[in-house]
């Protein structure tokens, strides 16, 4: 449009402006009218979900709640928490017990392997609370989706083939008996914390695994700026999650709590990038420059898989991309399985009969070695089975949770909207009486080939299940084996009655409120 034309269009525009008004005004009001329009029409959407979505929820079990806290006050995320919700569980026996948090959102927990089977059967996105670790992880595995998650899921598979993961044996055992070591010196009498010290253990051997870096993490102890930096963004995480003024970026982005999780991202970050950047040096030099670097010349570790990963037209992942895989990789192999290995040690030091048998099967097995090897790990199934009850005892990831983005029928016929929050509650379901009788007595021959084999494919799900179960699954239990294994051949594990029993609080991942203490008897 020429000027005389557009000049000519504002003058007649002008005739309906209020008197002294210029066109900076008219152009406040236009966007203030087009603000609240859309602000309208989000409104006006959201309310015919709520009505909707509680018009559905009339299937399942009313409990309870608070009109502004929903089930938040009543089920905090911590051991009183669990055990109110496992009361409601037995009380309404529902397959899906919908739990509020706050007044609008409600997640609905999936408690029977028939609805968690729904559930995880499908491909859908992870729920909105999973966005708060972008931040932290970006588009990594754990938080991506879409064509996204399957490109990445599908370079990274070969990862986690056997052959790549047979070397990792070694290195666990190396990382292993290193804690060994420290415990060694701890004086007669005393008692040590598990998770500390296991969470050292985890990471060394990550950081070997994921980065070809030998660290000295457990030996510099908690100044380890990365163990520390983790804790708080776990911390941080599920704050933000139980907070709902925290849901809004602005406010969170503005608060004490959302100006330290940045800079505890960028301590992560700034870990993670420095180490890429060294194997990238190294890798375009041609050579080696360094000890560490000449130490994963032995085998292929994760920064190598990521740096060689191609599409079928050549691409590879970029700078960012790599990260982020690094980074899920190094938070979820390392503080998941501390937490699996330290319930397990706690539960066989709670048992000493289950105990004593675990150390007779490795005992036979290792004939006085301090390192396993990958045809080792197959032949502890007692072991394992002890393993696995603590796992679901104590899941170190206690749900998962989903979005769906299209109605969802269950098998019973029930059905849930479109924008609905579904969760695969593994630590509900694993402590459902409907399917594992005396859910809270510890008992591993539940695992035993017999009583297994009937059971339903669902009903234990430690590391999720379906198309978007844990890529890393094998490499936890291998680690797992070996930690357990070996620590028993060195150490009797008892109870520390003076400290207070470790009830669990969920974090990100399932932690002991003051800690799991152990005391440790050298055997003869």
């Amino acid at each position: 449009m020429d000027g005389p034309q557009t000049s000519k269009m504002f003058q007649h525009l002008s005739a309906y402006l209020p008197p002294g008004a210029t066109w900076v005004h008219l152009a406040a009001y236009t966007c203030l009218a087009v603000f609240a329009v859309h602000l309208s029409t989000r409104l006006v959407g959201f309310i015919l979900w709520q009505v909707k979505t509680r018009n559905a929820l009339k299937q399942f079990p009313n409990l309870p709640k608070h009109w502004l806290f929903g089930h938040l006050k009543a089920t905090p995320t911590n051991e009183q928490g669990f055990h109110v919700r496992m009361a409601w569980i037995k009380e309404y026996c529902s397959p899906i017990i919908p739990f509020w948090v706050g007044p609008f959102n409600v997640f609905n927990h999936c408690v029977h392997p028939e609805t968690v089977k729904t559930i995880l059967g499908t491909a859908e996105p992870k729920s909105m609370s999973y966005r708060f670790l972008h931040p932290w992880l970006g588009d990594g595995l754990l938080t991506s989706k879409g064509s996204k998650w399957h490109r990445n899921r599908r370079l990274l598979t070969p990862a986690f083939h056997f052959e790549i993961l047979k070397p990792y044996v070694k290195l666990f055992s190396e990382s292993t008996n290193v804690l060994i070591d420290n415990w060694s010196r701890v004086p007669d009498e005393s008692s040590v914390e598990l998770f500390d010290h296991v969470s050292l253990l985890t990471l060394d051997s990550m950081l070997k695994c994921s980065l070809g870096y030998h660290s000295n993490c457990q030996t510099d102890g908690q100044s380890t700026p990365y163990i520390k930096a983790v804790f708080e963004l776990s911390r941080l995480v599920i704050e933000r999650i139980q907070f709902f003024p925290y849901h809004f970026d602005f406010i969170y982005n503005l608060s004490p709590s959302g100006r330290r999780f940045r800079q505890q991202c960028d301590i992560v970050h700034m870990i993670s990038e420095h180490l890429i950047r060294e194997r990238k040096k190294a890798l375009q030099d041609g050579e080696a420059k360094e000890d560490n670097t000449k130490k994963r010349k032995k085998y292929l570790d994760f920064l190598d898989i990521l740096l060689q990963a191609k599409d079928e037209d050549g691409t590879g992942l970029t700078d960012a991309e790599i990260r982020d895989e690094v980074d899920t990789f190094l938070f979820e192999g390392h503080d998941t399985t501390a937490s699996g290995i330290s319930w397990t040690l706690y539960y066989l030091a709670k048992h000493p009969e289950y105990q004593d048998r675990c150390r007779r099967e490795g005992g036979t097995l290792l004939q006085g070695r301090t390192e396993m090897t990958w045809e080792d790990l197959s032949q502890l199934p007692f072991t394992t089975m002890c393993i696995k009850e603590s796992l679901r005892i104590r899941p170190p990831v206690p749900s998962y949770s989903r979005q769906i983005t299209k109605t969802l029928t269950f098998p019973d016929g029930k059905t849930l909207p479109e924008g609905s929050l579904v969760t695969a509650g593994a630590i509900y379901s694993h402590h459902n009486p409907l399917i594992w009788p005396d859910p809270e007595v510890y008992d591993p021959l539940r695992f035993s080939p017999e009583r297994s084999k009937d059971r339903h494919h669902h009903a234990f799900i430690p590391f999720s299940a379906g198309p978007r179960n844990c890529i890393g699954q094998n490499f936890a239990m291998n680690e797992m084996k070996v930690a357990v294994a070996l620590i028993l051949q060195r150490f009797r594990l008892q109870l520390d009655e003076t400290k207070p029993a470790p009830f669990f609080v969920q974090q990100l991942i399932l932690r002991a409120k003051d800690g799991i203490w152990i005391k440790l008897t050298p055997n003869n």
